[in-house]
Order: structure tokens, then sequence, then C-alpha cells
């Protein structure tokens, strides 16, 4: 999606959107800053939102937060191939 729609279907102001990217809170597909948005960079929004309002969670704690939760994502990406390169034909 387009940065436009992304800035309004996220609540975000031009600003914040820029010390997110500058911070690499958020990371647009292929670097595109301009239309490379999709549902998982809202939902990422989102959370930085209420770690910041609800929460608050200093900018620290924020980029600890975000690494740890991509390390987690990462991990069941690996898991979820390691199972599929080791499930035999017929299995599932």
């Amino acid at each position: 999606m387009k940065r436009e729609e992304f800035l309004v279907r996220s609540g975000l102001q031009v600003e914040t959107l820029e010390v997110w990217l500058e911070q690499r809170w958020l990371l647009p597909a292929a670097g595109d800053v301009e239309s490379g948005y999709s549902e998982i960079d809202i939902a990422r929004a989102h959370f930085i939102r209420d770690l910041q309002g609800n929460l608050g969670v200093n900018d620290p704690g924020i980029d600890v937060i975000l690494h740890l939760v991509d390390q987690l994502h990462g991990m069941r990406r690996a898991f979820a191939e390691l199972k599929q390169s080791q499930a035999k034909p017929g299995d599932e």
C-alpha cells in the first residue's frame, strides 16, 4: 500500500513515521518508503503506539522489544521450514 493510505490506516503523523523509519522500527518492503507498506506494518505501528502510550515503554525499550519480536518471528519461520523439509510424503 502507498504511504498516504498507510498513514491514514495506522493513524500516524508524517513526522512520527519519519522518526520510526529512521529508527528502523518500521521497514517497508524492499525499503520502498513510498509504496512498500503492508498489513503487517499497520499492526506493527499499532503495537509501537501501544508500547509507547498504554505501557509507557521508552525508546530504548521499544528497540529491545521489537528486536525480540523479530527474532521470535524469524525462529517460527525457521522451525516451520525445518518441519516442512523433514516431512515425509503423505505426512501432513
